[in-house]
């Protein structure tokens, strides 16, 4: 029997179902693939969080952070941006003695200064939803036919290079153009699943 030749990229979970590979070997990340990636988010408390944690993750892998998410949503006031912009040098200190986040010091304080501008985007727009999905690229200049090849031609965009370098402007920090691609990917700015995979149909 002639072995199933699965595109690169891609490999088939237990169920039967093909799935970006990236995913493979953690059932917690198959979850998160299947059911939180690549789907149009629009919720704010949702997008702060992403934010965050990508910046937490900035160095390391991304499960390493999806393992210790309750913890960063206990830790962070479960991302409400209010609440965490309140957060003064006290918390800083506890947050470095927290064994189950990430403890580092520029990436804690970066959390705290960019909960404080998320009120600015607020009141500028409305919502930080409405700011974010203003960077949200043209439908028309996406690949047709997303291959494993062609995904890893994308760490950046033109799209993340510029809402990297406006939040930039705008006093944010760890909102580099490459982690603000992994935020729109993740948040579904973007439709990243390679093609071939079962859960590639998660469309705005």
């Amino acid at each position: 029997m002639t072995p199933e030749r699965i595109p690169e990229g891609l490999w088939r979970g237990p169920d039967g179902r093909l799935r970006c590979s990236w995913c493979r070997g953690d059932a917690g990340y198959v979850e998160y693939h299947d059911t939180e990636w690549g789907v149009p988010t629009r919720d704010d408390r949702a997008l702060f969080e992403k934010i965050c944690l990508e910046g937490f993750q900035s160095g390391l892998s991304w499960l390493t952070i999806l393992r210790k998410r309750e913890n960063f949503r206990r830790a962070f006031a479960g991302f409400d941006s209010a609440r965490v912009a309140r957060f003064t040098q006290r918390d800083v200190t506890r947050l470095l003695d927290d064994a189950g986040i990430v403890r580092h010091r520029g990436k804690i304080e970066s959390t705290i200064n960019n909960a404080r501008r998320c009120a600015d985007l607020v009141d500028e727009f409305g919502s930080v939803s409405a700011y974010v999905w203003r960077f949200a690229p043209d439908a028309k200049t996406r690949p047709k036919k997303l291959t494993w090849g062609v995904l890893k031609t994308m760490a950046t965009t033109p799209e993340s290079v510029a809402l990297s370098k406006d939040l930039r402007k705008r006093g944010w920090t760890f909102v580099g153009p490459t982690t603000m691609y992994a935020f729109m990917q993740a948040m579904g700015l973007v439709n990243d699943h390679v093609h071939g995979c079962a859960f590639a149909a998660k469309k705005r």
